[in-house]
């Protein structure tokens, strides 16, 4: 179980490179332009309707922090939330929900990595990737099963991804 937290932790580790002398004082990064971002969200929600199911939305940028939430008129109040908590954590985590919260049930990494503050390790997270880097994630909540809340966010994803494929 210790094994695949320490796998992730050193993953995440790797995926930023130490900074040296020669390297410049600034960091440069891409993000969502909070027009794209509002975009992906209601074409997530579109495709939730169009299935039949009224959830929230959330699109948060690369740090975790929100971006868009949209939640449809008779999605439950927990869901705004929810699709939050589960945009930071696949940002955070650069993993989808549905993936983390697997490894979770198989034991391959720690059940105490769920109670973590702001995260949501059930399916309907996804990072949001654009030429190789994490620009932001997107979360849902309010379909019936995680499964169904990747489809939507997919989908939302999908109809953005010529504005990202650069």
């Amino acid at each position: 179980m210790r094994t695949a937290a320490m796998i992730i932790a050193c993953a995440l580790a790797l995926g930023t490179t130490p900074a040296t002398a020669g390297d410049d004082a600034l960091v440069i990064y891409k993000s969502l332009s909070p027009e794209v971002a509002l975009e992906a969200a209601q074409a997530t929600l579109k495709k939730c309707r169009d299935n039949g199911f009224q959830v929230a939305v959330a699109v948060v940028d690369r740090f975790g922090q929100p971006q868009v939430m949209l939640r449809d008129r008779f999605a439950g109040s927990h869901t705004p939330d929810t699709a939050t908590r589960k945009a930071y954590t696949a940002v955070s985590f650069r993993t989808a929900t549905s993936e983390m919260a697997k490894l979770i049930r198989s034991g391959q990494l720690e059940p105490g990595l769920a109670q973590l503050p702001h995260t949501a390790m059930i399916g309907g997270g996804l990072m949001i990737e654009a030429a190789g880097s994490m620009v932001g994630g997107i979360g849902v909540s309010g379909a019936p099963g995680g499964d169904k809340d990747d489809e939507c966010a997919k989908a939302g994803i999908d109809a953005i991804r010529d504005k990202l494929d650069f």
